[in-house]
């Protein structure tokens, strides 16, 4: 067995105690498919667990992370679009009822949108960066009083971006129209554990519980 392997001690924990306790829902899981009946697009931030945060199990969410948890336009090409291909498979063919976009406190992608990030090691994070742009323009025309009441709003802004580009993608928008599918932003405080949604009816990110 190869030397240094990460994590050895959890692998055989979840085997020996997690795995076993749930045994009958991995075997249902196997032989009828997995049904999710969520898309959940949150942050590669190794703070953020989405079944943690959701209490969810196994087979209930179907689970994209990236970078500052971003959408990209929908782009109809023949390059690699892995957040792309992930939302197409999760509402064309797992038919999920729910696209919950999630954003966070401290957020690193939405910090870096306003430092200079330059050199080849970075040139994929450069570019992804991008399409945090319109919240931090967004953001910088409120004129905040405070570096972390603008890192807030950002962040906060980006989720709701992000939501504009899932509607680029034809069949998110004719499911939305045909009212079999819904669209929700969330927010989550890293230090506090709570979640905020965003109330369209007055442009608001509302506590959860």
């Amino acid at each position: 067995m190869p030397a240094q392997i990460p994590f050895i001690e959890g692998i055989k924990k979840f085997k020996q105690l997690h795995f076993k306790e749930n045994e009958s829902l991995f075997k249902e899981l196997v032989e009828k498919g997995q049904s999710p009946k969520a898309l959940f697009i949150g942050c590669s931030d190794s703070r953020i667990v989405p079944n943690l945060i959701t209490n969810t199990k196994p087979g209930d969410l179907f689970i994209v992370r990236n970078i500052g948890n971003m959408v990209p336009p929908y782009k109809p090409d023949e390059d690699f679009h892995g957040t792309a291909a992930a939302i197409e498979y999760a509402v064309s063919v797992l038919n999920v009822e729910d696209i919950i976009v999630c954003g966070h406190s401290q957020c690193g992608a939405c910090k870096a949108l306003y430092e200079d990030i330059d050199g080849e090691d970075l040139i994929h994070v450069k570019k992804w960066l991008e399409l945090g742009k319109k919240a931090k323009e967004e953001a910088l025309s409120t004129k905040p009083s405070s570096k972390e009441e603008l890192l807030r709003l950002t962040e906060e802004l980006n989720v709701l971006h992000q939501l504009e580009n899932l509607l680029t993608y034809p069949q998110v928008e004719k499911r939305v129209k045909d009212e079999t599918l819904r669209l929700h932003g969330w927010y989550y405080d890293i230090s506090t554990g709570d979640v905020y949604v965003y109330n369209p009816e007055n442009n608001q990110f509302e506590k959860l519980i």
